[in-house]
């Protein structure tokens, strides 16, 4: 049996994303795990020379709708959020729903879409991949986005 460390890798720069703007949908639920999944974020889009806006849903599930409303006004999108497994299905329902809407969106509207929204069955589990010192998802979902941007430019501009 394996075990995976959790660690933070230097991320390559991303081409051609200088001056993108990115709207991270954020939600809130879990103040502690949203604080150390922007601050990734932040630092990662920053450090590619793009800007960001931020906004907050009430939950995971909620994401997938802001993002189609604000279709066409930002080069990509950022989806940040946590899910702690509980006792009931719901848990099944909001992680599914959430990743299937923004999917959709990604393909059928040919959005620049990046994915952190955390699934755990624990607050430690989740701590242990939003921390910047740790998993980070809030820079690697930020990174998925502006390398999304980047190929959107690329064939945009072909």
């Amino acid at each position: 049996m394996s075990t995976r460390t959790e660690t933070t890798t230097a991320k390559p720069a991303v081409e051609g994303v200088k001056g993108a703007r990115i709207l991270i949908v954020e939600s809130r639920y879990y103040t502690d795990i949203a604080d150390a999944l922007i601050e990734g974020a932040e630092r990662e889009i920053a450090r590619n020379g793009a800007v960001s806006e931020r906004v907050v849903v009430p939950g995971a599930f909620e994401i997938p709708g802001a993002i189609a409303m604000a279709a066409g006004h930002y080069d990509g999108f950022l989806a940040l959020g946590c899910v702690i497994r509980g006792e009931t299905t719901h848990y099944d329902y909001v992680c599914g729903e959430s990743a299937r809407g923004l999917m959709d969106l990604a393909v059928q509207k040919k959005l620049a879409i990046g994915y952190g929204i955390v699934t755990v069955n624990s607050m430690e589990q989740a701590k242990a991949r939003a921390e910047t010192h740790r998993g980070d998802k809030g820079g690697d979902a930020a990174h998925a986005c502006l390398a999304m941007v980047a190929l959107a430019r690329r064939w945009r501009n072909a």
